[in-house]
């Protein structure tokens, strides 16, 4: 069994053979498989066109204001606290990462009523 395995480890069978195969089939099976289960963090963005920039303001004191245009966060289905962070979340997560904590939202809007931008309350 050492023997197997030292030589699986030096690649010392010929091309051809059972143990090459099986090599090669392990190896295309990492490349192709681990990108859908493990996620290496190199997507794009899921938006396809430009994005609108996202302002970022100090508060004064240890927290972030952020504006984040209303055509960048999808509003959910049903809306509650939590479906809501997450949506504002996921599209600040570019600017911000990960590790964030929503204080709390507005969106303000234009004179006819359209949604026009987020304003987001947060610290790290």
């Amino acid at each position: 069994m050492n023997r197997i395995l030292k030589s699986y480890f030096y690649w010392t069978y010929p091309r051809g053979s059972f143990h090459y195969d099986v090599m090669v089939t392990l190896i295309l099976a990492f490349i192709f498989i681990t990108p859908q289960v493990w996620d290496y963090g190199d997507k794009p963005p899921a938006t396809g066109g430009p994005r609108q920039p996202i302002q970022v303001l100090g508060d004064g004191g240890k927290g972030l204001i952020l504006t984040v245009p209303a055509s960048e966060v999808p509003i959910p289905a049903r809306v509650t606290d939590y479906t809501m962070r997450r949506a504002l979340k996921r599209a600040m997560q570019p600017v911000t990462g990960d590790a964030v904590s929503i204080e709390r939202w507005e969106l303000s809007r234009d004179a006819n009523g359209n949604p026009l931008a987020w304003k987001v309350w947060l610290h790290k």
